[in-house]
């Protein structure tokens, strides 16, 4: 009996650690866009799912990201802890302005904030909003945002 129940706690643990190490790929989606660009977002709306955001991923379609919503604006501040892709985080306040952008690296610690308070963060793979022209100021648009 005892090694059945070692056993057990053995494969649970195993479990465990093998659902934390899955991609979460099934949460609602949402349009944005930023002028004539669209993009299709995962929404990150618990703690949970803020916790996992976009760990795991070996690929993202150049349009896709996730966006966080945070129940009121606060300073946020990201890492990438066992996240895999290079990403960029766009702070963004209520209104759908991009307060700052932030280019992260893979697989670290290093934090990265908003300069101001915000209740959203976008994160897409890095390089795409240069590639769009979008920087600081520039106008996302979408249902999250107040426009």
């Amino acid at each position: 009996m005892k090694k059945f129940a070692s056993l057990l706690i053995v494969l649970c643990l195993a479990g465990a650690a093998l659902a934390q190490e899955t991609p979460q790929t099934q949460l609602q989606r949402i349009t944005l866009s930023a002028g004539i660009h669209q993009m299709d977002i995962q929404v990150a709306l618990t703690p949970e799912q803020h916790q996992i955001g976009l760990m795991h991923r070996s690929e993202m379609p150049q349009n896709e990201g996730m966006l966080f919503v945070f129940q009121a604006p606060s300073k946020q501040c990201f890492w990438m802890k066992n996240t895999l892709l290079p990403l960029t985080a766009a702070f963004v306040a209520d209104d759908g302005t991009i307060v700052n952008l932030e280019d992260m690296k893979p697989q670290t610690t290093d934090s990265h904030c908003s300069l101001k308070p915000v209740r959203y963060v976008l994160e897409m793979n890095q390089g795409w909003f240069g590639k769009k022209g979008l920087k600081a100021g520039s106008k996302l648009a979408g249902r999250p945002f107040s426009n």
